[in-house]
């Protein structure tokens, strides 16, 4: 089986990315980028920058990830990450934000399907390397999958991911597993299966029910426990002192690169959204995590919740 880490905005950038590959090596086949929105500027911007160059990418594959409906600003962008050598690029198709959908972007996309199928023909036609897709299965109706597959089975798609929601879903419901059965036997390209899994039981029954899928992404499922991919294939139990370094590496990280206290913190009470579910019975210091407003209170409550956490 092939793992990817799923991209997850203001989340999984360069620093969480070199943080999960030391600590948890050879766990990850890809890591995805958070999407860049395409358009026809000569440079990025320099956080769109600094989370591209391979010299904060090293040591492990990364697919950048594009946002948009226009071809030619899919064009001018993918030109522009290829030149730091990236070779796949993964357009998304699966994003359901509101902000996003509203302008026809992500998941939204998928509700507008002649120009999607003109889009994709453009892309494809016009963009040397390889693409990938991530999807939903349609924008209201599960049953729009049918007329999606039926267009990206017209291209040389190098995987397409399927997330078995519809943007009406969000994350709300449960996967659609009898679209992803259909997407297994109709699709022409290579498949991968994104969505839910986040305990060894839900890896279980995707491998059950689907034993020809080989490429599984996933999301909160790594976020919650970054050693879950180890948990699922080797049954090992998560180690909190490799936890803990992984956690200060983040933090060394943000503070090298943003400025004060607060814009500090905002980043690891994000990541700790996710993190305290390693940590059953810790309201107390979840509560201190939350309202801590300078380092030193937040480094107080982390290290008394990791000695805790050893004690349990």
């Amino acid at each position: 089986m092939n793992f990817y880490f799923a991209p997850l905005e203001g989340l999984t950038g360069h620093i969480y990315r070199t943080a999960h590959h030391t600590y948890y090596p050879n766990n990850v086949d890809k890591y995805f980028a958070p999407f860049i929105l395409a358009n026809q500027s000569e440079s990025f911007k320099t956080k769109e920058l600094n989370d591209l160059l391979p010299e904060n990418n090293r040591g492990f594959l990364l697919v950048p990830q594009i946002l948009t409906n226009n071809a030619s600003d899919f064009i001018v962008t993918a030109n522009k990450i290829r030149q730091f050598g990236y070779n796949e690029i993964n357009l998304n198709l699966g994003c359901p934000s509101g902000t996003v959908v509203s302008k026809n972007r992500g998941s939204g996309f998928l509700a507008k399907p002649d120009e999607l199928d003109a889009f994709l023909d453009e892309i494809f036609s016009k963009t040397i390397g390889k693409i990938s897709i991530k999807t939903r299965i349609g924008k209201e109706l599960p049953e729009e999958f049918y007329g999606l597959i039926n267009i990206f089975n017209k291209y040389p798609v190098e995987e397409l991911t399927v997330h078995p929601r519809t943007q009406k879903d969000l994350y709300r419901n449960k996967p659609n597993l009898e679209i992803f059965r259909e997407a297994v036997c109709l699709s022409k390209n290579p498949l991968c299966y994104n969505g839910d899994i986040v305990t060894a039981d839900d890896y279980k029954k995707i491998v059950e029910n689907f034993p020809s899928i080989e490429n599984i992404m996933i999301g909160r499922g790594l976020l919650m426990n970054p050693g879950f991919i180890g948990d699922i294939t080797n049954h090992t139990k998560l180690d909190k002192k490799r936890l803990k370094n992984f956690h200060d590496s983040i933090y060394e990280g943000y503070q090298n690169i943003l400025f004060g206290d607060k814009n500090v913190l905002f980043k690891m009470k994000e990541l700790w959204f996710y993190l305290i579910s390693q940590f059953p019975d810790s309201t107390k210091y979840e509560k201190k995590i939350k309202k801590a407003e300078r380092l030193m209170d937040y480094e107080t409550a982390v290290n008394n919740l990791f000695q805790e956490g050893e004690r349990q």
